[in-house]
């Protein structure tokens, strides 16, 4: 009798220890494996906030939240992502750029180029644009975030040439492990679908946020953006008033007063682009004798310089501009040319192409303002950096 008691002590003791080690295993492993992401520490992406000054925030429809956000890092940065493994969002986006490319054209798998010049992902959160690309051939960023993907020179899972489609991608991350943890993590179970997919990217890619410029203490102390910014030297100051004041054109377009009306299309205090506008004079095609009407999207004006003063990355949607100086140049005489069915008509004023007659001193005072929106804690944090260890 004493025999079997004690025998079923110990099945009561082996019982009992199976299921405290079932208790209190580690579901975050493969996620520790692999990732420099705490699943008990995630950083903070929802509770960022932001200056009282801006008025636009985008997640309405799809709130931030730290888990999805950080799902949605991963699948930013992960090269799995693309049919060979090579490549990833972050590899056309890259934060040291302020998430641009120094490319012209960004490399996508098999040499493939991307058609167009990669845009900033600076604030898209702020953006009074909902639309996403140059051409606004996504109704929102949601759904811009898995196009890359399919997209047979870019990530590759285009369903063309034997390649896989997004179905395929779906199986393909089902098999790895930390995307098991993190999707249940995130949504509390382990389903992967692209809106899933969507959802966390765009969550991510919104949770970039740069508000730390000279522009923001600045504005943070005055009532409005018309106001002399205290911080401001006479120089930058003379900038603003110039980006912010309308010029005033004679009868042949040629600006006889007034700034250079900057704020017409990208506005502050967000800089993002008047959804209205149309093209802005850059109609060429990258690598191609062909034009191009219909690109009338602009990231935002923030971070479009690095604290040197240098281009994060060319301009336009064909980089053809290396410099702001260059930008301006192009701004100072608009080509108005009869090709041109789609130039906005904010910069062909009485139908010809503006003459903004802009001096070298003006040039050099627009420049010395377009340098105090650059921020600093966008480069280097790592919660916007690349998680894998």
């Amino acid at each position: 009798m004493r025999y079997y008691s004690l025998l079923l002590s110990l099945l009561l003791f082996s019982c009992k220890d199976a299921l405290d080690t079932a208790v209190t295993a580690d579901p975050y492993t493969e996620i520790k494996k692999a990732l420099s992401i705490d699943p008990a520490a995630l950083e903070n992406y929802a509770a960022q906030g932001k200056p009282a000054y801006v008025n636009k925030d985008n997640t309405a429809a799809n709130p931030i939240t730290d888990k999805v956000a950080t799902l949605g890092r991963v699948l930013f940065y992960d090269k799995n992502l693309s049919v060979n493994n090579g490549f990833s969002c972050a590899s056309c986006h890259k934060q040291e750029f302020a998430f641009g490319d120094t490319a012209v054209s960004s490399l996508g798998v098999d040499n493939g180029r991307t058609i167009r010049h990669s845009m900033r992902l600076i604030n898209s959160r702020f953006a009074n644009e909902a639309k996403f690309f140059w051409n606004e051939r996504a109704a929102s960023l949601e759904a811009q975030t898995t196009m890359p993907i399919q997209d047979h020179l870019e990530l590759g899972f285009s369903g063309q040439t034997g390649r896989g489609n997004m179905t395929s991608l779906i199986t393909k991350l089902g098999g790895i492990g930390y995307y098991k943890e993190l999707f249940k993590l995130a949504y509390g179970d382990a389903t992967i679908t692209e809106a899933r997919m969507q959802t966390a990217l765009a969550q991510f890619i919104r949770s970039i946020q740069s508000f730390d410029s000279k522009y923001d203490v600045g504005r943070a102390q005055v009532p409005n953006d018309g106001a002399p910014f205290p911080n401001f030297t006479a120089q930058e100051n003379a900038g603003k008033n110039l980006f912010l004041a309308p010029p005033i054109f004679n009868g042949n377009s040629e600006r006889i007063g007034g700034g250079f009306g900057c704020q017409g299309c990208h506005q502050a205090p967000e800089f993002d682009i008047d959804p209205n506008s149309r093209n802005n004079g850059f109609i060429g095609v990258i690598g191609s004798t062909q034009i191009d009407l219909d690109n009338t999207r602009s990231p935002s004006l923030r971070d479009i310089l690095n604290a040197s003063g240098v281009a994060n990355t060319p301009f336009m949607h064909t980089a053809a501009s290396q410099t702001i100086r260059q930008v301006l140049n192009h701004y100072n005489t608009i080509a108005a040319g009869p090709r041109n069915t789609n130039l906005d008509a904010r910069l062909k004023p009485n139908n010809i192409g503006q003459n903004l007659q802009m001096t070298p001193a003006e040039i050099d005072a627009m420049v010395a303002f377009l340098r105090t929106l650059t921020g600093k804690d966008v480069y280097t944090n790592k919660k916007w950096g690349n998680p894998f260890l």
